[in-house]
């Protein structure tokens, strides 16, 4: 049994998909950071950068934060979801990198900036968009002969990427501008695990279909 710290957010759903995925059983515990909650004492002892999402696996005690820890985690808990051939697993770790330093961060400044503070620095806007679709063609130029970011084989990279083009709607992005990550993210939209994991904690988010 995994006990889940999480929030709707593209992080957040990044381990409620990955463990509806694998189909392990979980708890979910809301923390709710529109109301500060992720700076309560107790949720610092196991997250002590205040941010969800955290998990504690009650086999053994261990807490983890940082979602591309977590992933990796579960997937090797499971023995699901990650490659273990030594030029795949490094692929693996190659685009989740990416995810993590490059699509994750400046994702977000552009939902700061563009979304919720339109019109207030026009600069930074436009430079956070701009890198956010230069990231878009990275990653449709990487799709154009796959299926998946790592070829053939659906992975924890995809499940990682998946919930941030989950908010191309925030980030003013016409995804069909950008057919191959377009067509990857309809068939990923389409699994029973993703639409269940993106509704954890239940909230109202309609997943934007292009």
């Amino acid at each position: 049994m995994i006990d889940l710290f999480t929030w709707p957010t593209p992080n957040g759903r990044k381990v409620s998909i990955m463990l509806e995925e694998i189909g392990m059983d979980y708890e979910v515990h809301a923390i709710n950071i529109t109301k500060g909650e992720q700076h309560d004492p107790k949720f610092l002892e196991i997250a002590p950068n205040n941010k969800i999402p955290v998990i504690v696996d009650r086999d053994n005690g261990l807490s983890l934060m940082e979602s591309g820890a977590i992933l990796q985690y579960l997937a090797k808990k499971s023995g699901q979801l990650m490659p273990t051939t030594d030029t795949d697993f490094w692929k693996m770790q190659e685009w989740l990198m990416f995810q993590m330093a490059s699509v994750g961060p400046m994702f977000g400044q552009v939902h700061t900036f563009v979304r919720y503070g339109e019109g207030k620095n026009v600069e930074a806007s436009e430079r956070y968009l701009k890198e956010c679709h230069r990231l878009y063609g990275v990653m449709d130029n990487h799709l154009s002969d796959k299926n998946y970011f790592l070829g053939a084989n659906y992975s924890i990279v995809d499940i990682a990427i998946f919930p941030w083009i989950g908010r191309h709607d925030w980030q003013t992005v016409n995804l069909n501008d950008y057919p191959n990550v377009a067509k990857w993210y309809v068939n990923l939209a389409g699994r029973p695990a993703v639409q269940r994991g993106w509704n954890v904690p239940e909230n109202d988010q309609v997943m934007p279909i292009p």
